[in-house]
């Protein structure tokens, strides 16, 4: 019953002699209190989360840089960096990390060369000239190469790629760069395509209409227009797929053994950085030791190349926003 005035100018409440607005704002109140006691629920799961990764990634640095300040003052950083001869576990003792560097950029730089002109090129082929149909079936496909384990990759290298080249050049180690170049630029080819046909499809259609408009054929609309609008987000999967080849493991160690040689030859047997942590990873070094901590020098050494290669990143593609802004 909705109040009324009274004759002397108070309000008449009803039968009930309450105000009946009054539980409608209590309520309103109480709902209120509910959701800001859930947001902040939820903001408070998120900000875990946050400051669990930040936690564990501030613990692995933690432990590589007080490991690696122990092997380096047993050992020169000048004779760490520019040492020719990695042989921690033999005597004389030699701690040169220039063979495992050499090795790790060879196996990168081939695997770029094969992953990055194909990769795009797939994107492109994806993006601008197939139709619906076919990028349905081709884009699992190529999925597929991404969930294959690495170790099969490896054996893939050792028992098909290696006697292939050996046909053509039978001074080929069983055991070389080349098969585990080839092998991981396969490998990352999908993340080359997929991250740069997303970036290659979220392009204004507007852009392309112009270009058409202006009469460029579909090969220069998609050169000329397409690919430099969405060159931030290609160099970005670049980075990415250049940066895993170079973390790669299980696959490099296979294809390419486990010998630490200073070479360019990519027909001979190298060792990455990444495959002599596996190595030492096998409990065979005793712990505690030089040789061991040279785990965790080698380690240091990957991360700070990686995050070297991110930095790059951000600030080539700041560079390319500020360009196409």
């Amino acid at each position: 019953m909705a109040p009324t005035e009274r004759t002397d100018g108070s309000e008449d409440l009803g039968a009930t002699g309450r105000d009946p607005v009054a539980p409608t704002v209590v309520s309103g109140l109480g709902f209120q209190r509910t959701k800001n006691v859930q947001e902040r629920i939820i903001g408070g799961v998120l900000f875990s989360c946050a400051a669990i990764s930040t936690l564990v990634t501030v613990g692995v640095v933690v432990v590589l840089l007080r490991e690696s300040l122990i092997f380096f003052s047993n050992v020169p950083v000048w004779e760490f960096l520019t040492g020719t001869r990695w042989q921690p576990a033999f005597t004389p003792q030699r701690f040169g990390v220039l063979p495992l560097l050499a090795g790790s950029v060879m196996v990168a730089v081939g695997s770029a060369i094969i992953a990055l002109p194909l990769g795009l090129m797939t994107a492109i082929f994806l993006s601008e000239y197939a139709g619906q149909r076919l990028r349905g079936i081709l884009k699992p496909v190529l999925e597929i190469l991404a969930g294959i384990p690495t170790v099969v990759y490896g054996y893939f290298a050792l028992t098909f790629i290696t006697p292939l080249l050996r046909q053509f050049v039978p001074e080929t180690d069983v055991f070389n760069a080349a098969a585990a170049s080839i092998v991981v630029g396969i490998m990352i080819i999908p993340t080359v395509s997929s991250l740069s046909e997303d970036a290659l499809r979220a392009v204004p259609r507007a852009l392309r209409e112009g270009a058409y408009g202006l009469g460029a054929t579909k090969l220069e609309v998609s050169t000329k227009v397409v690919v430099p609008a969405a060159l931030s987000g290609v160099f970005a999967s670049f980075i990415l797929a250049v940066s895993r080849a170079i973390g790669e493991t299980m696959a490099v160690t296979i294809a390419a053994g486990n010998l630490p040689n200073l070479t360019l030859n990519p027909l001979e047997s190298i060792q990455t950085m990444t495959a002599y942590i596996v190595s030492v990873s096998l409990g065979d070094t005793p712990q505690g030791t030089v040789a061991y901590q040279t785990l965790f020098a080698v380690g240091m050494t990957l991360f700070i190349i990686t995050l070297g290669m991110n930095i790059l990143s951000q600030w080539v593609l700041s560079r390319f926003r500020e360009e196409y802004q």
